[in-house]
């Protein structure tokens, strides 16, 4: 069975950094401000994973999208909804127990800023499989067109960490190119 390529349908941003802001704001007992925050702002309350940065929402489809690559992402559960299309007999007309493992499936989730960071130190990591990494890397490299300092802050878990937390390491996090993956992370302008 040859199955189409994987793709993102849409990606959709909810909610904005005003709403983000203003919640920042009253954490700290301040009125409501009335300036766009900046992108250095942005920055910093990502990497700072205050709780204000999970009313920015994002959502996203997938299409073609393999059944087991599906279950990867259903395993992140706090701070996003999943929408998968059904594989019942009843629904489809097809026998369930027919289908393969990598039969295509729609995708549809809505998640919070501080849960697509979490997503995107598991699944951008080597150890991930190519397959969920491509998916994911989708997700990303849409958001990074809307939302750049989100998209900036999603890193695989050695770049988050400082130091990779795998038991067997691909060996990444002692190259020149994770050191300045590292430093971009880290840098605010």
């Amino acid at each position: 069975m040859d199955n189409p390529k994987p793709f993102l349908k849409y990606l959709k941003i909810l909610g904005s950094w005003r709403d983000v802001a203003d919640a920042a704001r009253t954490t700290i007992r301040m009125p409501e401000g009335q300036k766009e925050p900046s992108s250095r702002w942005k920055k910093r309350i990502l990497l700072a994973e205050h709780s204000p940065v999970r009313k920015l929402l994002v959502s996203w489809k997938w299409s073609n999208l393999p059944y087991w690559v599906s279950v990867h992402f259903v395993r992140h559960k706090y701070g996003i909804e999943h929408f998968v299309s059904t594989q019942r007999t009843d629904r489809t007309g097809e026998d369930r127990t027919e289908k393969r493992q990598d039969a295509p499936v729609e995708h549809e989730c809505f998640a919070n800023a501080a849960e697509v960071m979490f997503i995107s130190r598991r699944r951008l990591c080597a150890q991930a499989s190519p397959e969920t990494r491509a998916a994911w890397k989708l997700v990303v490299d849409e958001l990074a067109k809307v939302e750049p300092e989100l998209a900036a802050c999603c890193v695989p878990d050695c770049v988050y960490r400082g130091f990779c937390p795998e038991f067997k390491s691909c060996g990444y996090a002692g190259t020149p190119a994770y050191a300045e993956a590292v430093k971009r992370y880290r840098t605010v302008e």
